[in-house]
């Protein structure tokens, strides 16, 4: 039954969406580098705590190893860290429009790897998403909004991000045969977090000031670091990792990119600042583009 994994794709999406903007104060005050380490490090614990208690680990298909550590290295270390800078410099919606060109990037890395092609109702959906999702991010911003501040050039803003969506979208791309074999995503979401956790924390052993953040820690500060992590490690990819093994991994792209659409409504109720109306006829698009690629499914 397809509306599982379409409905994980999309909850995938709100979860970001929430999580991105929960990130950003925090992420500024600790750096890029501590603000991910610290999230992986007590996201991996939470998930294995949860495996061992399910009995999720015999689930695993351990001759993947090489896509376990692909998506280790390249997925969640390199592919996070470039979002949160691009989030610190760029803030929220100019992160999330850029990291909706994953879609189009994994459509297309499916289709050299993997031999995936779209219908061409599933093709006129994507086209209708990604269209609404541009109309409502590029004219969605608020002067007034702190989330809309830029911090950085917008040419480093842009390469961060369009890095970061090319990274995560290889990393959840290349565990698809492992889930494929039979991993529970949970599963896959702890092995993924454990070993990025313990590569970030080798690289946070090196005595260099890149690796440290001037800002002191506080209860209140690491809660507010690691909630959006576990929004964002523990449960949105878990669910993404679910649509990708049982859809065809451009359309569990597309729909776990409307992030930046669902961004819009947080920030909303986060600042009280309402999308412009072009922003808002974006959503309508993006909605009927969905609906499209449900129905042609």
């Amino acid at each position: 039954m397809l509306f599982l994994p379409l409905s994980a794709a999309v909850g995938a999406s709100l979860g970001w969406a929430s999580g991105i903007v929960l990130a950003q104060d925090p992420a500024r005050r600790l750096g890029a580098f501590e603000f991910t380490r610290v999230q992986l490090l007590a996201c991996a614990a939470i998930l294995c705590a949860g495996c061992s208690i399910l009995g999720l680990w015999p689930t695993i298909a351990w001759q993947h190893w090489p896509a376990f550590a692909a998506s280790i290295l390249i997925g969640i270390i390199l592919g996070n860290l470039a979002m949160i800078e691009c989030l610190r410099l760029g803030g929220p919606r100019r992160t999330e429009v850029l990291l909706a060109l994953k879609a189009p990037l994994v459509a297309g890395m499916a289709f050299l790897a993997f031999g995936e092609t779209l219908s061409v109702l599933d093709l006129l959906g994507a086209s209708l998403v990604l269209t609404g999702v541009l109309m409502a991010i590029l004219q969605g911003g608020d002067p007034r909004s702190d989330s809309d501040r830029l911090a950085g050039t917008q040419v480093k803003v842009v390469l961060l991000g369009l890095l970061a969506a090319g990274f995560q979208g290889f990393g959840f791309l290349v565990m698809k045969p492992a889930m494929l074999a039979g991993t529970d995503p949970i599963a896959a979401s702890a092995i993924r977090l454990s070993g990025a956790a313990f590569a970030i924390s080798l690289v946070a052993l090196w005595p260099s000031p890149v690796f440290r953040s001037t800002t002191e820690m506080s209860p209140d500060l690491l809660f507010r670091t690691i909630l959006p992590g576990f929004i964002g490690y523990g449960v949105s990819s878990t669910l993404l990792l679910f649509a990708y093994a049982h859809l065809d991994a451009g359309i569990a792209a597309i729909l776990g990119s409307l992030s930046p659409l669902l961004v819009l409504p947080v920030i909303w109720l986060k600042e009280g600042h309402r999308p412009k109306a072009l922003a808002i006829l974006g959503a309508g698009v993006t909605i009927i583009g969905a609906a499209v690629i449900v129905l042609a499914g």
